[in-house]
């Protein structure tokens, strides 16, 4: 079992709403998380990535969920977070293809992009220009063929050497600039 460096994420309505990495955790959380995500992974087998999420206090570690899968929270990976995305490490370990050490490359946030009412038509983006302009920054459109409200469309990754507070800001405002109709 390999573990990538913690992502924290918020989420609203039950969804995902941005995430960094790598999330700031004291280390005997850190060694907790990992023993509990080793023994619930290994207990169910199979190939691939694990998106294993943890409720973290001061004092304890509680499990929440895992996904059999990459995971939306680990977007943020997408942004050069780290020296393997969520997705490359899904398909390594799918196919059967070495994973080589996963070490954190840069700080980094991601923010998604709501679509904010229903259309059966094909989506338009505006505000691509200006967000796509900033940089050390990215934005990730998924091609989703209908919008509904608060239906998560895109999603905007900063990455650098700044604190990941100032990354988070900084893919929400990239994020604002967007609207979808």
């Amino acid at each position: 079992t390999l573990f990538c460096p913690p992502i924290g994420h918020r989420q609203e309505r039950g969804d995902y709403q941005e995430s960094w990495q790598p999330m700031p955790m004291d280390k005997e959380r850190l060694e907790e998380a990992q023993e509990m995500a080793k023994k619930v992974t290994d207990a169910l087998g199979g190939a691939g990535i694990w998106g294993v999420e943890f409720f973290i206090t001061k004092d304890a570690t509680y499990f929440s969920e895992l996904s059999p899968r990459p995971h939306d929270t680990g977007m943020v990976t997408l942004g050069g977070t780290q020296n393997f995305s969520e997705f490359e490490l899904h398909a390594r370990a799918v196919l059967g293809l070495p994973i080589p050490e996963i070490k954190l490359m840069n700080n980094g946030a991601s923010a998604v992009v709501l679509a904010n009412h229903t259309s059966l038509e094909q989506p338009k983006f505006s505000g691509l220009e200006q967000a796509m302009s900033a940089p050390d920054s990215d934005l990730r459109i998924f091609g989703k063929p209908t919008s509904r409200p608060f239906r998560r469309m895109a999603v905007a990754l900063t990455y650098g050497k700044e604190d990941v507070e100032k990354l988070v800001e900084k893919a929400k405002e990239l994020a604002s600039k967007i609207s979808v109709s």
